[in-house]
């Protein structure tokens, strides 16, 4: 069975590019690089062409939120693998023109829906500008942690949670549930999902949302650039819906900030690799207690 190997780059819609500027940039510390196109600018967190693209305006209709995930594959062979399997998986999709792949810089795509209505691309060879030393938005101690871990990981609106691992198991990642969290007379059960070495790259079974995402968590490899961002955060007076805490699952220390478009961003530091058999979590380590309400994180984690 082929396997995706990361959660390669991410295609957001915003309405507010400067703003999105200063929070990338100047607060998290990525790499914008502008190369004069009327609809879109770029983020960078190494060495990559980008990992994030902000387009401007709507995006099929959609403005403010997720507009398309790309997953690795490590090569063409792959890639023709992939298809295989997913038209064994009754998955159906598209194979990507040599336009929409030079758009993405890559040298081949296959384009699909996940079951949330999620538009996603399975991608291989991504443009690698080693010329261009990355060059952080504001002064930083250290890097973002992407590498053979990724980009970051996603937590996701999926209605049918078991349609959703179906899919995800079909392009090769794997996981189940890491928590039961008790809601008065409920208990939520969230699932994890991996295809590396971070602890996982997509989640979802968290309750309705009104955006296609919750959340997306990036890391550093040094502690002071998380709590350097944490002072930006608070400067600025952005909100913080889970303050600073440690999770059982991925034993990263996180925080969770809004950013421009009124979903959140999860900036992190010192995640612990995948374990190598499953468990399970009644609440996390300490902290993140909820702060401001209204983002779909109230679940209590403590």
């Amino acid at each position: 069975m082929v396997r995706v190997t990361e959660l390669g780059y991410l295609g957001l819609s915003v309405s507010d590019p400067a703003a999105w500027h200063e929070y990338a940039g100047s607060i998290i510390g990525m790499e914008i690089v502008d190369e004069g196109e009327p609809d879109r600018t770029y983020l960078r967190m190494d060495n990559w062409h980008h990992r994030i693209v902000l387009h401007e305006g709507a995006v099929d209709g959609v403005t403010d939120d997720l507009v398309y995930i790309g997953w690795r594959v490590p090569g063409p062979v792959e890639l023709e693998q992939m298809a295989d399997q997913l038209r064994a998986a009754d998955i159906a999709f598209e194979v990507g023109t040599d336009a929409e792949a030079a758009e993405r810089r890559v040298l081949g795509l296959l384009k699909l829906t996940d079951p949330g209505g999620i538009p996603t691309e399975i991608f291989y060879s991504p443009q690698v500008d080693t010329y261009k030393p990355f060059h952080p938005g504001r002064a930083m101690y250290g890097r973002f942690l992407t590498g053979d871990q990724g980009l970051g990981h996603l937590v996701l609106r999926e209605n049918d949670p078991a349609a959703a691992i179906r899919f995800y198991r079909a392009l090769g990642l794997e996981g189940a549930t890491e928590y039961k969290l008790a809601m008065g007379d409920m208990v939520a059960t969230p699932t994890f999902m991996h295809c590396n070495a971070r602890q996982h790259s997509i989640a979802f079974g968290f309750g309705p949302m009104d955006k296609r995402v919750n959340h997306l968590m990036i890391e550093y490899t040094e502690l002071d650039d998380l709590g350097l961002t944490h002072d930006q955060i608070r400067a600025r007076k952005v909100d913080v819906t889970m303050q600073l805490g440690k999770h059982s699952n991925d034993q990263a220390l996180t925080f969770y900030a809004a950013n421009p478009s009124g979903w959140l961003w999860e900036p992190g530091w010192g995640a612990r690799r995948l374990p190598a058999q499953q468990e399970h979590y009644l609440r996390d380590i300490f902290g993140h207690d909820n702060e401001v309400p209204g983002y779909g994180l109230d679940i209590p984690l403590k």
